[in-house]
């Protein structure tokens, strides 16, 4: 955004566990505002706010609604709200439990309401979250900062993953990733993630890294043979869920093996540029393909990746959504 002239803002509450894994200090072109507490940070914001053409919240800001009504307040030519989880605030919405981030009118008085998943959420957040005019903004990766580099041997595997834990993506790991592993030990695994408990079911020939910072993304990727995309069962019911992992992963020239959701021959093909698991043995028989066949896979995503899904092609798409709001600019 900034190559491109704008100005960015971006305020973020200064939380325990992101301090001590803080993975972007300062934002190039633009203006990164770590505060502690809101009400000493809200007349800089107010500030910034009332020269600003655009002001976003995005789902999960520890002071959504606080910041929800200073933004739909203010004077932007446009207010808009992120949903970067839509499938899971719709879930959690729906089965009672309560969403911080989101207040008592819900969205409805953004004049635009971004979701980083599209399909059904799109629909349920009109319905269920009253928001007027929804458009979908996936994820999307720079290229500069995920490419292709020399393999290191900590991260040297057959099959990598990387993710956070979550207990909705449990059954699918398992499923394509620990029981490859176990049916296999000859071949050795890599997983690199946050938050998992003691009582994970590791195997021996299981190499876990438990926190892997931003910069070490394309080494992970670049050292491994295949890497295991698994979404979260929400967003998979959903569907139209890219992760941004699945597009690092391309940029960096590493073939994918994945879990199936609808949409997902939106962004890839399956068969030609990813390869898609129901399955342990799906898992195992990709796992078994011929180092040609896995490099073509990984070539193609890679094409399909700067072709299509790259954080230039996003923020165009951004432009191009902002200037088409039925608000008076």
């Amino acid at each position: 955004m900034a190559r491109r002239g704008h100005e960015i803002h971006f305020f973020e509450r200064d939380m325990p566990w992101y301090s001590e894994h803080r993975d972007l200090t300062e934002i190039d072109g633009g203006h990164l505002h770590f505060y502690s507490d809101w009400e000493e940070i809200l007349p800089r914001a107010r500030a910034v706010l009332a020269d600003a053409d655009v002001g976003m919240v995005t789902s999960y800001c520890p002071d959504g609604v606080s910041a929800t009504e200073l933004v739909t307040s203010c004077e932007a030519q446009v207010r808009c709200f992120y949903d970067l989880d839509a499938p899971v605030t719709l879930h959690r919405l729906q089965s009672g439990e309560p969403v911080e981030y989101i207040g008592p009118r819900r969205l409805r008085d953004f004049d635009l309401v971004l979701s980083y998943t599209g399909g059904k959420a799109l629909d349920d957040l009109r319905a269920l979250l009253g928001a007027t005019n929804v458009a979908p903004l996936y994820g999307s990766v720079d290229p500069d900062a995920h490419r292709r580099v020399a393999p290191s041997d900590i991260f040297r595997g057959d099959l990598s993953y990387l993710g956070t834990f979550a207990e909705d993506r449990q059954a699918a790991l398992e499923t394509l990733f620990v029981e490859p592993a176990r049916k296999q030990p000859a071949k050795r695994f890599v997983m690199a993630g946050a938050m998992y408990p003691h009582e994970f079911p590791w195997a021996e020939n299981i190499f876990f890294v438990r926190h892997l910072a931003p910069e070490d993304h394309s080494a992970f990727y670049s050292s491994s043979r295949l890497t295991l995309n698994v979404t979260r069962a929400a967003m998979a019911e959903m569907g139209y869920c890219p992760s941004g992992r699945l597009f690092e992963a391309a940029a960096c020239g590493t073939p994918i093996l994945t879990d199936w959701w609808e949409g997902l021959d939106h962004f890839f093909t399956p068969g030609s540029e990813l390869l898609v698991a129901g399955d342990t043995n799906d898992a195992m028989a990709a796992l078994e393909r011929s180092e040609e066949e896995l490099a073509a896979i990984a070539r193609r995503a890679r094409e399909r990746v700067l072709d299509e899904h790259t954080a230039d092609h996003r923020v165009r798409e951004l432009e191009r959504i902002l200037e088409r709001q039925p608000v008076e600019v």
